[in-house]
């Protein structure tokens, strides 16, 4: 989902030029207080790219999932754009930075997203029958790097519900993953248009993906509010060769963390990315708007085993199940951080050597891109930040490295 709740670009433009008018920028008011505590990350930098920049033909934004690939020291970029000028695309990219700086991106390639029928997806103004205008949000290399992983909103008004599909590097298609029946748009029940799969996870065996909901089931209870963190979001593992769902957790989020400050707009909170963090724990980023107040996040830590298995429950009750605890790793609020719209993370290198800023030569570093929307009141923002592992060190930054 794009923040706030996108129906389309052209509405999402409008709603925040309009909370910008003649005011400072809607993401520039005052943070939310941050909760007391130390965080587990250290900031080592921001980037920016401005807005409109135009790389290969194509205007890059919408950057909501990124990954790492190790042996090839790139970056893989989605966009979510879904307008009628540029293709469904992904863009590679070298990132470079020390302990105290992140220097700007370095876009060395694009690549347009294929159909299983070997064209480029249409853009939403011109769909093709029988085929659904993607909405992708999360993307993840797989092993060996020839091909990615990567999940698509779905395209509801047009009866497609949310896709998991493999690509080449190229952009070519692979093959889709079937996904349960579940995840299937439903009459009352079934995710919410627009807030399905924004997160996704692949574990260090390289076959099984975490793929996150970032709203609740409608049949689960509401979304967060300012007085409420709502009804859990289920985040579930799906063995990627047969697309079996293996298990599934109820995550709670937390209440929006800031009420609006206009009399009418969104205010809202939902998981906008997951990542693996060894072979049973995730990291969880929760992304909150409200109109007038701005974006905020929040990352957690979550053991996977400590949530019961909810694959079977029809509806989450307060009473059937029992979510894993959360152990807060950063409020960027905290960090001194004006956070925009944080959409991806992945692990980066880790740090090459210490002593600065309290570092240490090979700690783990996590990187975060923000989606802009495409609105020029915004910025495409990339943070990188060291990981002050809560276990003490584990000597793996990486989403597909060998668990400890």
């Amino acid at each position: 989902m794009r923040a706030p709740g996108r129906a389309r670009r052209v509405l999402a433009q409008a709603l925040l030029l309009a909370m910008a008018g003649c005011a400072p920028l809607a993401t520039r008011l005052p943070p939310p207080q941050p909760p007391a505590q130390a965080p587990l990350l250290r900031l080592i930098g921001t980037a920016t790219v401005p807005p409109l920049t135009r790389y290969g033909g194509t205007t890059v934004g919408g950057l909501s999932g990124i990954d790492y690939n190790a042996a090839q020291d790139t970056y893989l970029l989605i966009s979510d754009d879904r307008s009628s000028h540029d293709p469904a695309r992904i863009y590679t990219a070298r990132l470079r930075y020390d302990a105290t700086a992140l220097a700007p991106p370095e876009f060395t390639g694009v690549h347009t997203l294929l159909h299983a029928g070997g064209r480029p997806y249409a853009p939403w103004l011109r769909a093709h029958p029988g085929m659904d205008v993607p909405d992708a949000e999360a993307v993840r290399w797989l092993p060996g790097g020839a091909q990615f992983v990567w999940t698509s909103e779905g395209d509801f008004s047009r009866g497609f519900g949310p896709q998991l599909r493999v690509s080449r590097a190229d952009g070519a298609a692979v093959r889709d993953v079937a996904l349960p029946a579940r995840f299937a748009p439903q009459a009352g029940s079934g995710p919410r248009s627009n807030g399905t799969l924004e997160g996704l996870a692949l574990a260090p065996d390289g076959r099984t993906a975490w793929l996150s909901m970032e709203l609740p089931w409608r049949q689960d209870g509401p979304p967060a509010t300012p007085a409420s963190g709502g009804a859990p979001v289920r985040i579930t593992a799906i063995d990627l060769v047969s697309g079996q769902a293996l298990r599934q957790i109820a995550y709670p989020p937390d209440a929006v963390p800031q009420a609006r400050r206009l009399p009418w707009g969104p205010q809202m909170n939902g998981v906008s990315e997951i990542l693996a963090d060894g072979a049973h724990h995730l990291l969880v980023l929760e992304r909150a708007y409200s109109a007038g107040a701005g974006f905020a996040a929040r990352l957690y830590r979550i053991d996977t085993r400590a949530g019961s298995d909810t694959l079977a429950l029809d509806a989450l009750t307060p009473v059937n199940h029992h979510s894993p605890p959360k152990t807060l790793v950063a409020d960027f609020a905290a960090l001194g951080l004006d956070v925009d719209n944080l959409e991806g993370m992945t692990w980066g290198p880790s740090l090459p050597g210490g002593g600065a800023g309290g570092s240490t030569a090979g700690s783990c570093v996590l990187v975060f891109v923000s989606d802009d929307n495409f609105n020029p009141a915004q910025v495409t923002q990339f943070i990188a930040a060291e990981y002050l592992d809560p276990q003490g060190g584990h000597g793996r930054c990486g989403t597909t490295a060998p668990s400890p």
